[in-house]
């Protein structure tokens, strides 16, 4: 599966953060992963219903038959519908496509799938951003009594999920999730980012993700990042991302990127203020179940 999004990144948001990604509790149940394979048993396409993110991931292979998309989308929906009202159910789903995946945007539709970029109020789309390496990285000092550093390993999951439930205000996150996270082959200790406050708390993460290959030059992602709201707009964000873009760029990555809400979204401005750019928007989709199906 991660293969499959590796051979093709520019057809998929999150690439060198998908350890992250598949670490989710979600792949508990087989039941929520749909895997289609072609001539050889190659792998063609599959998905997951990420039940923690309310969102449906999946990836296809270009060479992909025409409809198999829409098939993929038919399986998420009867999927959706079998699991309403279980731990893996959500009366909503959500799934992030591209801009330029016009395609798959209008499969989306087809399957009752509502764009969710000017429905007023609570209007909602995103941007792929990225940052060049030959941006020059500003040291962004964390603010008095304040020190960034590693996360002290498995022994320190148990206070991260603490302070990730809190930031996110939800308690998706498990600490078997995030354990699992530092047992994947591809978790590197030198990037997982803790910043503790004056009292001994912590008060934010930032966690890196490098790929690595021989044909390709490394590249990073921001996966996730937060700050504890009583600790925010203090310089805290700035500080700790600022040290993950100087560790990233130790190991040589040419580019990092990062998915966030749109331009109205605070985080968006923390971004663009070290120096990274809307690479691609980003459309949010959704479709509700349990007034559907209920």
């Amino acid at each position: 599966m991660s293969a499959l999004v590796r051979q093709f990144p520019a057809d998929n948001l999150h690439v060198d953060d998908l350890p992250y990604r598949l670490s989710s509790w979600a792949f508990d149940n087989p039941e929520n992963i749909g895997l289609w394979v072609g001539d050889g048993q190659q792998l063609m396409a599959w998905a997951v219903l990420q039940t923690p993110f309310w969102a449906i991931d999946y990836a296809c292979h270009p060479d992909a038959p025409e409809n198999l998309h829409g098939r993929i989308l038919a399986w998420a929906d009867g999927r959706a519908r079998r699991v309403l009202g279980t731990p893996s159910g959500r009366p909503t789903w959500f799934v992030n496509v591209l801009v330029s995946q016009t395609g798959r945007i209008r499969d989306l539709e087809q399957a009752r799938f509502a764009c969710q970029a000017n429905v007023g109020e609570d209007s909602w789309s995103k941007v792929l951003m990225r940052r060049s390496a030959q941006t020059p990285t500003a040291d962004w000092s964390p603010p008095l009594g304040f020190t960034v550093r590693l996360l002290a390993g498995e022994n320190e999951v148990e206070a991260y999920v603490e302070l990730h439930r809190s930031v996110f205000q939800s308690r998706s996150m498990t600490v078997e999730w995030r354990a699992r996270t530092l047992r994947r082959p591809e978790y590197r200790p030198d990037l997982d980012l803790v910043a503790v406050a004056p009292d001994g708390r912590l008060a934010a993460f930032c966690v890196c993700w490098l790929k690595q290959d021989s044909e390709q030059e490394p590249t990073g992602q921001i996966e996730p990042l937060g700050v504890l709201e009583e600790w925010r707009r203090l310089g805290v964000g700035r500080a700790i991302l600022s040290e993950g873009l100087r560790r990233l760029h130790l190991h040589s990555a040419d580019r990092v990127c990062v998915e966030t809400d749109n331009y109205r979204n605070a985080a968006f401005g923390l971004y663009e203020s070290v120096g990274f750019g809307v690479m691609q928007e980003v459309l949010v989709y959704r479709k509700d179940y349990e007034a559907a199906y209920a």
